[in-house]
């Protein structure tokens, strides 16, 4: 699927991030696109953005209001992109839709675990068992599946548990490869392919703990700050002269050390994944930390969760944050 003009792209997450990015790259190519997020303020700058790129005379850009974790609601999301772009086919779904959290199945709630788990796994299986109908109607096709590193090496860090997430994305990288045989049987026009980023520029720290408690709002509740200051102690660290506010603070500035000091942009992950789609590649590593990473998890898997494997690959790759 070289040229992506006239094509019509669905894209879950496309309020921020890579979703967003996917978006208005897509619509740079004269590709209509249909999207979800639970923020329609998000989307709202999305196709804001869009628009100030120049978008094409005709194209729809369209934007839904959806939890991907909830079956039902994509569902819903489906048939109101049926109706949005009149069309009973689709080329192109992005499963983009991430959050993290849930680290620690010993700290952590299962609720925590079970909404992060839900989000990154559920909603990649739900969009595309809800939109592979649209997918098989359409002339060419094309899933592409948002793991990650993670989803081949369960670790952000010696110390940092990150249970929920990893599973998740380990089900993803499976669930896309096994895919890859079952579409050669039973629909050949279809391709698929598993993404796996590195550390990318996005707001995902910060968008993950408003996800967590059901509220959009940049303000940290009491009630989340105290979860916080017992997960950092249950982690071995003093937090006894931290006020609420000092956690406040760090939290904020992890999510924008996270976002503004990553080795790669969204818009970098974005053009990076597309390339990957038009070349039909079904593997798609973005970043060369997460290329590095690769090949140091092949040639030492011993070795791949002892203490002195991360602190050299972080050296190597420039991290500040983990992933």
């Amino acid at each position: 699927m070289q040229d992506l003009a006239g094509r019509i792209a669905v894209i879950t997450g496309g309020g921020t991030g890579m979703g967003r990015e996917l978006a208005r790259q897509l619509v740079a190519e004269g590709c209509h696109v249909a999207m979800c997020d639970v923020s329609a303020a998000a989307m709202a700058e999305t196709r804001r953005l869009c628009e100030a790129d120049g978008l094409p005379q005709g194209l729809r850009v369209t934007a839904h209001v959806a939890d991907v974790s909830d079956e039902a609601q994509i569902l819903r999301f489906r048939d109101a992109v049926g109706t949005a772009h009149d069309t009973d086919r689709i080329h192109l779904l992005f499963n983009n839709a991430g959050i993290g959290g849930g680290g620690s199945l010993f700290i952590d709630s299962r609720a925590d675990w079970e909404r992060t788990f839900s989000i990154c796994w559920g909603g990649v299986y739900y969009g595309t068992r809800a939109f592979l109908p649209m997918l098989r109607k359409a002339d060419k096709g094309h899933i592409v599946n948002t793991s990650s590193v993670n989803g081949f090496w369960a670790s952000i860090g010696p110390g940092v548990p990150h249970t929920a997430y990893c599973a998740a994305k380990f089900a993803v990288r499976g669930f896309t490869e096994a895919l890859i045989t079952d579409l050669q049987l039973n629909a050949p026009h279809i391709k698929c392919s598993v993404v796996m980023p590195g550390h990318i520029g996005t707001s995902i720290v910060a968008n993950s703990r408003k996800l967590q408690r059901g509220d959009l709002s940049d303000e940290l509740p009491a009630a989340q700050v105290a979860q916080i200051r017992h997960h950092m102690s249950a982690m071995g660290r003093d937090v006894a002269n931290l006020s609420d506010d000092d956690i406040r603070n760090m939290v904020k500035e992890r999510a924008r050390r996270f976002q503004e000091e990553a080795p790669t942009t969204a818009a970098q992950a974005a053009r990076i994944i597309l390339d990957g789609v038009k070349a039909e590649r079904w593997r798609i590593l973005v970043g060369a930390d997460a290329e590095r990473i690769d090949e140091l998890v092949r040639l030492s898997p011993e070795r791949a969760y002892d203490v002195d494997f991360f602190q050299s690959l972080a050296a190597e790759v420039g991290w500040r944050l983990g992933r």
